[in-house]
């Protein structure tokens, strides 16, 4: 049985679109047919989930497998959450409206050390039991799969560098790329459902799966360390690897407009480039290219099937992508009369060069973001960043010369081995760049800085390394009073005590568990870090003592966390050769004196990234003489361990021949035809905003391939213009809207095309061709005709509905206030605007008190109007009571002859 949960998802709540379920290239298996059925649940809300890359391409491979059904769900926004526990409802799966219990699996992305919370939340909300333990013994004996829960488990890169604080909620974890594992852990649940076996015995054979880590399996030492509590597990888990498949980023169009409102194809997984501080780079090594001809591929299909305007190449380091301006120009040449742009993630730029500049620019000229994390040679050499003042100028100077006047900078401080004089240096840079960057007639190159505060990752090799937050704020503070003696530079900072949660929290153990819990339940989700930051911190920190584990916290804040100490033995035979270092820098070195140190158990050291970890302490070494590493994807190998049979090899294609620029995107702006369409707006394309709408059509034209004329100018929009919003939730069977051509087109075969790439909830009445000097319908609106169904409060008779109705039809004047959008008050007399008026279904008895009007009121686009509320204003006004409006059905516009 479904939830009932359509009553919920009204239009009282904000975005109701977001959890329809019937987005564009939403799949819809048969429930019945499915033996295991999935649910991919991302603990954020929509716009941010049904735009994530990962989350797209999983929910496409499981529903591409025989007998699996996979649905999603997203965080709901508070005001759907309330009204969940308000009425004892279940958190649902977007697209069946089904209860998440019902499903045999649970699979959530960790991708953020404190985005557990948002898990936690969801599983309250879906009426499951938070921890694995609390699963099993509220569910009995689980003498099959289908208990009373699901299987919970997660997976993304938070899940892989360090699932212990963790470990206690999930029955287990997906290490890796999903793309393979996936359908493994599939086809395994399935044999065991069909076989009967135990819960228990379904995750035993889980556990033999490469890349699938099962807690319950294992215990965690004193030291931390955690080791297996049986014979028939493996001790280390390996990190799954998978190959990018283009073709399965293509899904999933929202209507509600999302974080990343675009079509995103991976172009190349991993990165060599061996940045220290790094852990995406660390943990997805080796590096992939994709085929160029599969990403052009599946750039073209994608624009044709989603409708995008837009598409993004995404990679860790996209100028690594060595085709990157190949395919780039090859897409824009083919879709150039398109008005179509690409964006790209932050790039290298010591890569950036007029190749990608020309694939970048355009009509809608996007953003530019660099990332030379450190303001001085020495720390890039230390982070082993790999790029020269040279080369980071020539990439800023060739943005500057080819439009950008705008550039994002991301630099990170508190880094090992950093002074003072490092720190000073991220100011010194950027004067030094818009100096170099100045030319007549052109505005001062300007920058929009991120300065990170450097939170330690797992599996890196600064793991070992922290920072106090008192440091943290002091170096804050030099760089704000540099860059207050600076024009043209918009600085943000990361709040230190988010970053000291991070580190406490990342580099944890399975303690830290009931830390996470005890954080949720003090309100700690992820949307208070940005509501409300101060109670956010305090929610965790309440958790933390409660725990007894504040010391450890405070060794965190006072960046003592980490096995630098200084050694309690007598350096003076040293101190020549030490005075011009830092404190922090005496520390690294003081302790690689004594190997040992460095050989502690970590929490995370049964997760077989493929990494040494002795190669980690030796690139530690490395750092500390600024050595550089070369990008082994490019240069000779740097031993780092992962290649191999278990985790593949290097692939690197050379570039192909950078096809001739076809220049860039004229608008079209020729008008040969003008079409009028009328529409209506049923079902759920009711909850799907006026703006959402909007995009819609634009998309459903580029779908359709219909030749739509543009505007002129920087900006130009296709010439599509609905006559007026309706109201968010209100039905229709009278939308109008006007289309301007390039070419003509047969009237038959444009509705048919319109139709066939529409939601049904969207039908197409009616198409008429109009003459090209006829104003537009929003010009000619004079009139509407409603419908709306109008509750009254007290018991009300059919005859009273009408001596009501009939006593405004009487009357010739009905005042109104109103309220400007100045705030001044103004009186309308309401009748002036009322042409008809008339019962059409009266209530079925005297409690039911419900009955249906239809009225004909001014549209006029200069504010002359009547709305549905303020028919209840003039029946409140004859019948001295109270009515409720519950619904608007707009059955026609009606325009000027």
């Amino acid at each position: 049985m479904a939830v009932a949960v359509e009553k919920l998802i009204t239009s009282d709540i904000l975005k109701p679109g977001r959890y329809l379920g019937n987005e564009r290239l939403a799949v819809h298996k048969a429930w019945d047919k499915a033996a295991i059925r999935w649910v991919l649940t991302y603990p954020e809300v929509y716009e941010v989930g049904a735009s994530n890359l990962g989350h797209i391409i999983l929910y496409n491979i499981l529903n591409a497998q025989p007998r699996q059904l996979c649905d999603r769900a997203y965080l709901p926004g508070k005001d759907l959450a309330d009204k969940l526990r308000e009425t004892n409802t279940p958190l649902f799966a977007v697209e069946s409206k089904r209860s998440l219990t019902e499903f045999d699996i649970l699979g959530f992305s960790l991708s953020y050390e404190l985005g557990a919370t948002n898990i936690l939340e969801m599983l309250d909300l879906a009426g499951i039991p938070l921890t694995w333990k609390e699963r099993q013994q509220t569910g009995g004996e689980f003498t099959n799969l289908q208990s009373q829960f699901p299987l919970i488990f997660a997976g993304g890169q938070t899940a892989t560098s360090n699932p212990e604080p963790y470990a206690d909620f999930f029955d287990f974890i997906a290490l890796g790329d999903g793309e393979e594992l996936l359908p493994e852990i599939g086809l395994v649940l399935e044999e065991g459902k069909q076989a009967g076996l135990s819960r228990e015995d379904i995750l035993l054979d889980l556990a033999q799966i490469p890349g699938v880590y099962v807690p319950q399996f294992y215990d965690m030492a004193e030291d931390g360390s955690v080791h297996p509590c049986r014979p028939d597990v493996p001790k280390r888990i390996l990190r799954r690897v998978a190959t990018p498949i283009p073709a399965y980023s293509i899904g999933l169009v929202p209507y509600v407009e999302t974080v990343h409102d675009r079509l995103t194809i991976e172009i190349r997984r991993g990165c060599t480039r061996g940045c220290r501080f790094c852990q995406p780079g660390m943990l997805t090594r080796p590096a992939r290219d994709v085929e160029p001809d599969k990403v052009v591929e599946a750039i073209e299909q994608g624009m044709r099937a989603t409708g995008y305007n837009e598409f993004s190449l995404l990679s860790l380091s996209c100028s690594d992508y060595l085709s990157l301006p190949a395919v780039g120009m090859e897409i824009k040449n083919r879709l150039k009369n398109e008005n179509i742009s690409l964006t790209l993630p932050s790039q290298r730029v010591d890569r950036f060069d007029e190749n990608i500049a020309n694939i970048l620019g355009g009509t809608r000229q996007g953003g530019l973001t660099f990332a030379p994390e450190a303001g001085t040679q020495r720390m890039r050499d230390i982070v082993n960043k790999g790029l020269t003042n040279e080369e980071l100028l020539r990439g800023v100077k060739t943005a500057w010369e080819q439009g950008w006047d705008k550039i994002k900078l991301y630099f990170m401080i508190g880094l090992p081995g950093e002074t003072d004089v490092d720190v000073l240096g991220i100011a010194e840079t950027v004067s030094w760049l818009q100096q170099e960057c100045r030319g007549k007639g052109r505005k001062t190159l300007n920058f929009n800085l991120t300065i990170s505060n450097f939170t330690p990752k797992p599996h890196t090799p600064f793991q070992w390394h922290s920072v106090s937050t008192t440091e943290f704020k002091r170096k804050q503070n030099l760089l704000r009073q540099e860059f207050r003696r600076m024009k043209g530079i918009k600085v943000n900072f990361t709040d230190v005590r988010i970053s000291a949660m991070e580190d406490f929290v990342g580099r944890g153990d399975r303690n830290l568990s009931k830390v996470v819990r005890r954080a949720w339940e003090l309100g700690a989700g992820m949307d208070s870090w940005y509501e409300n930051l101060d109670r956010a911190f305090t929610a965790w920190g309440d958790a933390i003592a409660g725990a007894d584990l504040d010391w450890k916290y405070r060794q965190v804040e006072n960046g003592e966390w980490n096995l630098f100490h200084a050694q309690d033995r007598n350096r003076s035979e040293d101190a020549e050769n030490t005075q011009f270092l830092t404190p922090v820098q005496t520390r690294l070195i003081t302790s690689l004196d004594t190997p040992h140190s460095l050989d502690i158990p970590l929490p995370w050291d049964h997760i077989d990234t493929g990494i040494d970890k002795k190669w980690l302490k030796e690139d530690l070494q490395r750092a500390l003489e600024a050595a550089i590493v070369p990008d082994c994807s490019f240069e000779g190998c740097s031993h780092c361990g992962v290649c191999g049979t278990d985790f593949g090899h290097n692939v690197v294609i050379e570039s192909p021949i950078i096809p001739q620029f076809a220049g860039e995107f004229v608008p079209n702006t020729t008008k040969a035809q003008r079409l009028r369409v009328w529409f209506g707006k049923h079902g759920n394309m009711a909850l799907v905003s006026h703006l959402d709408l909007i995009r819609l059509f634009d998309r459903v034209v580029r779908r359709a391939s219909l030749p739509i004329a543009f505007t002129g100018g920087f900006h130009p929009m296709p010439r599509i213009s609905v006559a007026t919003a309706l109201a968010l939730g209100a039905t229709s069977s009278g939308e109008i809207a006007d289309f301007e051509l390039t070419v003509p087109v047969d009237i038959d075969t444009f509705r048919e095309k319109l139709v066939q790439e529409m939601p049904t909830d969207i039908p197409i009445y009616n198409v008429e061709q109009i003459d090209l000097k006829t104003p537009a319908a929003t010009q000619l609106l004079e009139t509407a005709e409603y419908l709306i169904t109008v509750a009254a409060l007290e018991e009300t008779t059919p005859i009273q509905w009408q001596e009501w109705i009939d006593t405004i039809k009487a009357k010739d004047e009905l005042w109104y206030e109103h309220t400007t959008k100045s705030g001044k008050s103004q009186l309308i007399n309401l009748r002036d605007r009322l042409f008809e008026l008339e019962l059409v279904e009266t209530p079925k008895s005297i409690a039911e008190s419900i009955s249906v009007i239809r009225y004909v009121g001014s549209y006029r686009q200069d504010g002359f109007l009547l709305r549905p509320e303020q028919i209840l204003f003039m029946l409140g006004t004859v019948a001295s009571r109270e009515f409720q409006l519950l619904h608007i059905h707009r059955n026609r516009l009606i325009l000027a002859v």
